[in-house]
């Protein structure tokens, strides 16, 4: 169950950690050598090599040992093959051994001692390479057993982790903080060819292997996939276990070829995580060149330029003429007073393309220079009284309309909502708006448009407000006009 507590996990933050992880790390080292049981002696031997636990006793690793057996981290048993008195056979000789959770907690640990704290990974191209081959393979294992089908699938699934592995991890420390730190250091220009080289290389056997798999996928029937995975299947349900597997392990396997297709081909939900791959690297190559250009540009700025103009100045006294001095100045300094064009974006991030090699930029330019205005014109004011009237009269017409639609609902000086028929929605927007001002008085008392009082009351049963655009659940609403309609149109 994915909510259930990890107890098991309880070891690797627990105040006597210092001790606790010793004793599974030692207990995981034996079980890789394939010796399952160990004794509490065994155990105290092994801490007592280490200046630390130089003052431990028996006592305390069978303390330990039972705090660790409660968490689930070991399984203790009782060992009497070496009892040779009644003493000692009524003596609890317990032997531990360690659980399937406590093996993967220190494998995983392991790993992130040897990884540190940078990314690994890396851009294996021969795995998509090797990848290919075995897809091949499971294209023509028709006449296949079901032994060498589960070897095939087997191999697949180990190539399609290693490449999603190594890959996301190496994006992502290329893309780390300290990568970024480091390339804007001097010391980067020693590493920026062969990290581009090694970039470059992966992108191109990439797309060189990448669109064999991609056309390979394409071309799996589901009746061959069918077949080829039941023979898995087949081969997985030989393998020897006491407990009944409860999962259904063909759809299992066909949800884990479902996701190695859309990591080449893509989803309904997006690209491929392969085209993203594609796109991360190159952003990466672009990057590493932008910094690459901006060393070179603060290098530039620096460096002196006087042995350089020493030497134009030697070609400038040899010329004969100011003419052929003008012409030589064009050529090394450019044309005096240009005009410069700014567009929207270059259509290329290659820093080596000539601008004449470029396709055109189009850009809008606006007048930007407003029409002037005389501030001294007299402006006229137009009497607008007609046009107020008109639209007082039009809102007191429509305020009229609605409240003769309200009266129409009303049973004397009550509406409730559940006794409604299918209204229209700006009755239904005026009763809820009526409920909101209610609930900002203690009285839940509110003042309506049409000058009437209305006392609002929500009840516990809910209901269904329906009207012309929808229906809504809401509680059930008790509307009470404090004056009659009536009296209402007496002194309206």
């Amino acid at each position: 169950m994915i909510k259930r507590r990890i107890k098991e996990a309880t070891y690797l933050t627990a105040e006597k950690a210092w001790s606790y992880r010793p004793i599974l790390r030692y207990f995981y080292i034996q079980h890789e050598r394939m010796r399952e049981f160990l004794f509490p002696e065994e155990i105290l031997d092994h801490l007592k090599q280490h200046e630390e636990f130089e003052d431990y006793t028996l006592e305390m690793v069978q303390q330990d040992l039972e705090s660790l057996t409660k968490w689930g981290n070991l399984i203790a048993s009782q060992d009497h093959r070496k009892a040779k008195t009644i003493d000692e056979y009524k003596k609890k000789n317990a032997r531990y051994q360690c659980t399937p959770y406590t093996v993967e907690f220190e494998r995983m640990m392991v790993q992130l001692e040897q990884m540190g704290d940078t990314f690994g990974g890396s851009l294996e191209k021969t795995q998509f390479e090797r990848l290919y081959q075995v897809l091949l393979k499971i294209e023509k294992s028709n006449h296949q057993s079901a032994e060498e089908s589960a070897q095939l699938w087997a191999d697949a699934m180990t190539y399609f982790r290693q490449i999603t592995r190594n890959t996301s991890d190496y994006i992502a420390y290329i893309h780390s903080e300290k990568v970024a730190e480091k390339m804007k250091t001097e010391a980067f220009l020693v590493y920026k060819d062969r990290f581009t080289i090694y970039l470059r290389d992966f992108i191109v056997g990439l797309q060189r292997t990448s669109n064999q798999i991609q056309e390979l996928l394409t071309e799996f029937s589901d009746e061959s996939l069918r077949l080829f995975f039941e023979k898995v299947v087949l081969h997985q349900q030989q393998t020897f276990r006491i407990e009944e597997e409860q999962r259904d392990i063909l759809t299992e396997q066909l949800e884990k070829w479902k996701s190695l297709k859309e990591w080449f081909l893509g989803s309904a939900y997006g690209e491929s995580e392969f085209e993203r791959l594609q796109e991360r690297t190159n952003e990466a190559i672009r990057r590493i060149t932008r910094v690459v250009q901006r060393m070179s540009e603060r290098h530039q700025q620096f460096r002196s330029r006087r042995r350089d103009y020493e030497h134009l100045a030697k070609w400038f006294e040899r010329l004969d003429s100011i003419e052929e001095a003008h012409e030589l100045s064009s050529v090394v300094f450019g044309i005096f007073h240009t005009k410069h064009f700014v567009g929207d974006a270059r259509p290329t991030d290659d820093l080596y393309t000539d601008i004449w090699e470029e396709q055109p930029i189009k850009h809008v330019v606006n007048e930007r220079a407003e029409p002037t205005r005389n501030a001294n014109k007299t402006i006229a004011i137009i009497d607008r009284k007609a046009e107020i009237e008109a639209v007082q009269r039009e809102y007191l017409s429509r305020l009229d309309q609605q409240r003769r639609i309200i009266e129409q609902y009303m049973d004397e000086r009550w509406l409730r909502i559940k006794q409604l028929p299918v209204i229209d929605p700006f009755v239904r927007k005026l009763l809820l708006n009526w409920v909101g001002k209610a609930m900002l008085h203690e009285d839940q008392l509110v003042q309506t448009e049409f000058g009437t009082t209305v006392r609002v009351t929500i009840q516990q049963e809910r209901v269904i407000l329906r009207s012309t655009d929808g229906d809504l659940e809401m509680p059930d609403v008790h509307y009470e006009f404090l004056e009659k309609r009536g009296e209402t149109d007496a002194t309206r």
